[in-house]
């Protein structure tokens, strides 16, 4: 009998739900937008697409530019001077980390990999200090625009990726990468150039 009962009522809230796909999907995206709004200092631009609510941590020192897409479970955090500025037509995925003590600047129609790490600071060992309670050591990070990353990379503090690069899946980037050109590997590398791929549009 409780199988029957189960059964049934799961076939009515089952349909219930899919005739509401739309409606919970439109308001899932609009908490996500001003979840993110409330945790920045700076104005969030309608157009910014927020598919699942992100974690902003810290100070809230955050720039995001129009036509950007958010997936679900981004991590965000500013702390002291530190800042992240997202530009126009930017694609951050899933489980990506943005951490920044100094800067992380990410320029126009950039597309970065599920599960990436880009932090601009690393943690010291101080005599007479723990790990814990030791400075940090902060250097800006600067990705052009169009670049291409893949999933699972650590950027890590003082690289510039220059605009149109692709850097591999796993990969380490951990000195600057030209523009146009493609790295992988740990740490990352230039495995191809991306020069003859470029079209320039007039």
């Amino acid at each position: 009998m409780a199988r029957i009962v189960k059964f049934n009522l799961s076939r009515v809230i089952a349909a219930v739900l899919r005739r509401s796909t739309a409606l919970r999907t439109r308001w899932r995206r609009i908490w996500a937008h001003a979840h993110l709004a409330a945790g920045i200092c700076h104005p969030l631009p309608a157009s910014v697409v927020v598919l699942g609510r992100p974690e902003i941590y810290g100070t809230g020192n955050i720039v995001i530019g129009s036509d950007v897409l958010l997936y679900p479970q981004v991590y965000l955090e500013t702390q002291g001077e530190g800042s992240i500025t997202i530009g126009n037509d930017v694609v951050v995925s899933s489980g990506t980390h943005i951490v920044s003590r100094a800067s992380v600047t990410i320029a126009q129609g950039t597309m970065i990999g599920e599960s990436t790490s880009i932090r601009d600071a690393n943690h010291t060992r101080t005599v007479g200090k723990s790990l814990r309670g030791s400075d940090d050591i902060a250097t800006p990070i600067v990705i052009g625009k169009e670049v291409w990353i893949g999933r699972g990379v650590a950027v890590l503090k003082g690289v510039t990726i220059g605009d149109y690069a692709t850097v591999g899946a796993n990969a380490v980037v951990s000195r600057d990468v030209p523009s146009r050109i493609v790295v992988a590997g740990v740490p990352a590398r230039a495995i191809k150039s991306r020069a003859e791929d470029h079209v320039v549009s007039a």
